[in-house]
């Protein structure tokens, strides 16, 4: 996949490429070393485009920084269980919402789309926004890719069908027929297929 970057885009994608560039974790993608955030908005960008070539300005700053500042809070730093980790999910909306209004007014990028990038972001309105859920599959799709793998290797059959499973239905139909493309190693590929069935 290559994403169609409208030129106007550039100034923005390469600022929210920059505030993911100081990502401590490292993943290697197609022989490179990428710092996380930045690849999976890279990703993520990409699944949106093919998800919708016309995707507006905001779904796809929203993509590219979905992730952005992650590793800025830990999730050592919320409660174990269910409760710490949504309270955790909740403050890195709001980090990501934050990060998106300090960088792109210096690209150039105007209020009204920075506001709804805000929105996607924190995930406002899924089950009835159409973008929202666009930015949704996009990082699902990116979840499969890039740590489904890592994730089918520490978690036993059951927990991995379930953790699939959470996934899919988080995915519109369109999400989920683009499954098959992601890009991971043979041995990932049949247990996604696996979990997929069950």
């Amino acid at each position: 996949m290559k994403v169609n970057v409208r030129s106007e885009l550039t100034a923005a994608f390469a600022a929210i490429d920059a505030a993911n560039a100081a990502d401590p974790n490292i993943m290697e993608w197609r022989e490179e070393r990428w710092p996380r955030a930045q690849l999976q908005g890279v990703l993520a960008t990409e699944w949106t485009e093919l998800l919708d070539p016309r995707a507006s300005d905001g779904v796809l700053l929203a993509a590219r920084a979905h992730h952005v500042r992650r590793w800025t809070i830990a999730r050592a730093s919320y409660p174990e269980g269910r409760v710490g980790y949504l309270r955790w999910r909740r403050a890195l909306k709001e980090v990501h919402a934050d990060v998106v209004a300090e960088i792109l007014p210096g690209a150039g990028v105007a209020a009204e789309t920075i506001a709804r990038v805000q929105s996607l972001v924190r995930k406002e309105g899924l089950g009835h926004d159409p973008e929202t859920q666009l930015v949704e599959d996009a990082i699902c799709l990116t979840f499969l890719e890039t740590q489904f793998e890592e994730l089918a290797g520490r978690l036993d059959h059951d927990r991995l069908v379930t953790a699939v499973q959470k996934t899919v239905e988080k995915m519109s139909d369109a999400a989920v027929a683009l499954v098959a493309q992601t890009r991971i190693s043979p041995t990932a590929r049949a247990a996604l297929d696996d979990a997929l069935s069950q």
